[in-house]
């Protein structure tokens, strides 16, 4: 899975660009769609669901993007959405940090996978390389790929990362 981004100063799809992101560009996820971003910094990883602000001052410091699900990046049109964006991207992070405040890696590494399955559905879920998981519930990817199998499977396959 290829991370993809439309770039807002031109519109093109850019499977590698972090160039608006880098240059301090606020953008949204769009909220009438099923999808977000999970925005890898050099230590953690959050995820920016729908309706969430992406971008700005915060996102800076993001070495890779890796889009869940129907992604769309929109500008907000106005104050009042960038607020509501600041808002709804808290929402998520305070999500993401209930699953941290488990003490066991393995459950909060299983907790992740069921939200993003119960929200994005098993197939998009399958997609999101183990790191990108690992990093936003603080575990390593080793744990992320214990978490994927099923009951009674033995094999653990590598994932690479995109």
């Amino acid at each position: 899975m290829k991370p993809a981004t439309r770039d807002p100063t031109t519109g093109e799809t850019s499977s590698h660009s972090l160039d608006w992101l880098h240059n301090g560009t606020l953008m949204m996820v769009n909220d009438r769609r099923r999808g977000g971003l999970i925005l890898c910094k050099e230590y953690y990883a959050e995820f920016a669901g729908p309706g969430a602000a992406v971008g700005g001052l915060f996102d800076m410091d993001c070495t890779r993007l890796i889009p869940v699900g129907t992604l769309s990046i929109l500008t907000p049109p106005d104050h009042e959405a960038r607020q509501r964006a600041f808002k709804i991207r808290r929402q998520w992070i305070r999500l993401t940090q209930q699953f941290t405040d488990c003490p066991v890696p393995l459950q909060r590494a299983q907790m992740i996978l069921n939200q993003f399955e119960t929200y994005f559905g098993p197939e998009t879920v399958a997609e999101v390389p183990d790191d990108a998981f690992a990093l936003l519930v603080g575990v390593l990817p080793y744990t992320v790929r214990l978490a994927r199998r099923k009951p009674g499977q033995l094999n653990v396959k590598l994932k690479a990362g995109g």
